[in-house]
């Protein structure tokens, strides 16, 4: 298992992970089992048209995005709220470690949010000496392991039971036992604590419904409503496409995530918050601030790659992926991992930043064949890597007319020929070999498959000029 966040590694970290046994055995049972939950219980109903009207309600908010986007925050206003803007991590941060001045914030829980994630949250609280817990048990392991999830939905997708209790009890001085319930149950009574003690708590959002300013969590645990209820600020980090007009898309799209995500027919909390508590309210927050996280998702908006904002994070596709399936989420080296990730990190973080992740793809169509929104995965995969292959071929381009014209012209191309003697020559003889391997990238390219023998000392040319003199 890896935890280095870096896509452009993908390769090397995918041979680590496929040698790794135990990593296997995780991978296996927890896919397996999502995957054929899933195709049980999306097959009790009219699948392909759930996922139509899932699909129109996605197209139709992306299609009014700007203007739900207003309306989501006047409403939000309207009911007591907060709304604040990001442009990127750094501002989204920002705006949270405002709020914690504001309020003299020390304390928080945190509800799973892989919004929160992308934006390196925790460690920049940590940094100014504010204690976040996460509250999510797969994302509360994570946080122990001092890890990164490896799933959308199931962070800890690549631990077996066996090496949760292994971890519980070196750092967290649990009595061994290998049964769940009772690591469960260790793990609820921490937690509590913590609950009790938080005074401030923060959210992600699976869904906003733009027609009246809410923001809607679902969860199978009671963590995301004892940390968006019980502290007195309540801080949530949603992506701007996260975003539906109406409640009866709300009613459709919620139907299909939980079936999708765990094979669940419907999660055991949905809970959706518009503001801080009213004044008839007994619970709830006293304050309550949204932050609608950008971070790269404009510059997707309105491209060829606008489809990819319909994703709903259930990771079905990863569930489904031969690729996941084998080498899982950290390999990817980034918090958005599968076939949706290997669109959405290149998109958000740079082409070039996540060059492998477009290929990391048998291109199947299982991926596509899971969606519930059916997001056209397969060929915006094949879209990217002709960007990608564009981009690259520009290079060359410019690389090939360099090295024409140094073979084109006789001075400069013996002054290489001796420069390349010179310098592999002396790089054989530093490593104690005759030939070169493991050179840097882009001469890797060939040291990772060939022999590459140093040059010559004596070229040709001079070789001629020195036995046609003699003779």
């Amino acid at each position: 298992m890896t935890t280095d966040m870096n896509p452009n590694k993908f390769s090397e970290h995918a041979v680590i992970a496929l040698d790794d046994i135990q990593l296997a055995t995780a991978l296996r049972r927890g896919t397996s089992n999502a995957d054929g939950r899933r195709r049980q219980v999306m097959g009790e109903v009219a699948s392909k048209e759930l996922r139509q009207q899932g699909r129109g309600a996605k197209l139709r908010a992306l299609a009014d995005l700007p203007d739900l986007l207003e309306q989501m925050e006047r409403n939000v206003i309207q009911h007591g709220g907060h709304v604040l803007w990001a442009k990127d991590a750094a501002e989204a941060n920002q705006h949270v470690l405002d709020i914690c001045k504001r309020h003299n914030l020390k304390r928080g829980v945190k509800s799973k949010s892989m919004a929160t994630e992308e934006i390196g949250l925790l460690p920049v609280l940590e940094a100014n000496g504010i204690k976040m817990v996460e509250t999510d048990l797969g994302e509360y392991i994570v946080q122990v392991n001092e890890s990164h999830p490896s799933h959308i939905v199931m962070p800890v997708m690549h631990m077996t039971k066996e090496q949760v209790r292994d971890l519980f009890i070196e750092k967290l001085d649990m009595e061994p036992t290998d049964e769940a319930k009772e690591m469960t149950a260790f793990a609820r009574k921490l937690l509590r604590e913590e609950f009790l003690s938080a005074d401030f708590g923060m959210s992600g959002g699976n869904f906003m419904i733009a027609e009246t300013g809410s923001v809607a969590i679902v969860t199978n645990e009671g963590n995301g409503r004892l940390s968006t209820g019980m502290p007195p600020v309540h801080i949530a980090v949603v992506g701007i496409e996260k975003i539906v007009p109406t409640w009866e898309d709300f009613a459709t799209l919620v139907q299909l995530l939980p079936r999708s995500a765990t094979g669940h027919r419907m999660t055991t909390y949905v809970n959706t918050f518009s503001g801080p508590a009213r004044k008839e309210e007994p619970d709830g927050p006293e304050e309550f601030y949204l932050i609608l996280l950008d971070n790269g998702r404009s510059n997707i908006y309105g491209s060829s790659y606008t489809e990819a904002l319909a994703c709903i994070r259930c990771g079905a596709c990863l569930n489904a992926c031969p690729v996941y399936q084998n080498v899982g989420g950290h390999t990817y080296g980034s918090v958005y991992s599968g076939p949706i990730g290997a669109i959405i990190t290149p998109l958000l973080q740079g082409k070039e930043n996540a060059e492998p992740l477009p290929f990391a793809s048998s291109l199947c169509g299982a991926c596509k064949q899971a969606c519930p929104v059916d997001i056209n995965i397969p060929d915006m995969l094949l879209m990217l890597r002709h960007d990608l292959n564009n981009e690259q071929e520009a290079m060359w381009k410019v690389a090939l007319k360099g090295w024409n014209f140094g073979n084109t012209h006789p001075l400069l191309y013996e002054m290489g020929g001796k420069a390349a003697s010179i310098a592999t020559r002396t790089l054989a003889k530093a490593v104690g070999a005759d030939k070169l391997n493991n050179l840097p990238y882009p001469l890797s390219g060939w040291t990772d498959y060939r022999d590459f023998p140093s040059f010559a000392d004596q070229s040709f040319h001079d070789w001629w000029r020195k036995n046609r003199k003699e003779n």
